[in-house]
């Protein structure tokens, strides 16, 4: 029997975490030391009775590795972005902007076009990460002007460029749209 553990696009690492600790069918502990944010394969892993929550966080780290590898790849060659790091941070910026899969492309483009041009990338969901971190806003507290005028590192509003790191774990949609975003002016 094959038991299903789901990880949805745009969790962060304490989200899927918390998820895997709780799974009434996996066994052992969680790793030592938590994967870095972004690191997360957002996808549907089947298992059997038996596996470890170690093992488990192991594969989804594999996974999203591999499937980031192959799209990095395959890349259109004029990106503004230096490394895997900036690939997979502008794809978790783009999987919290947007769920619709078929705007993901048009709001790549949209931030790839803002790198280029030096330009802030005013991104609301960076705002929550530097503020609540991988906990996420709770979902009863709007965002305030306050919050935007708030000095973090990934304060997209005030830091040019991309925050330090991803801000939650990209699907391979994302990953798509920003590896071949739209072509827009």
């Amino acid at each position: 029997i094959l038991y299903p553990l789901t990880i949805p696009e745009g969790w962060t690492v304490s989200q899927a975490l918390a998820k895997v600790a709780a799974d009434p069918v996996l066994v052992g502990d969680l790793p030592a030391e938590a994967p870095v944010e972004g690191s997360l394969a957002a996808d549907t892993i089947l298992f059997a009775r038996g596996m470890t929550r170690a093992g488990i966080v192991g594969k989804m780290v594999s996974d999203q590795r591999a499937l980031v590898e192959k799209i990095w790849a395959a890349r259109k060659p004029d990106l503004p972005i230096k490394d895997v790091n900036e690939f997979v941070t502008l794809a978790s910026i783009v999987e919290k902007e947007t769920g619709i899969a078929a705007e993901r492309p048009r709001v790549a483009a949209v931030f790839v076009n803002r790198l280029k041009k030096g330009m802030k990338l005013q991104s609301d969901p960076t705002v929550i990460y530097g503020l609540f971190g991988g906990a996420g806003k709770p979902a009863d507290r709007p965002i305030y002007q306050s919050d935007l005028d708030k000095d973090t590192p990934f304060n997209t509003y005030k830091v040019k460029g991309l925050p330090p790191s991803p801000i939650a774990n990209p699907g391979r949609a994302a990953l798509e749209a920003v590896a071949n975003p739209a072509a827009t002016d």
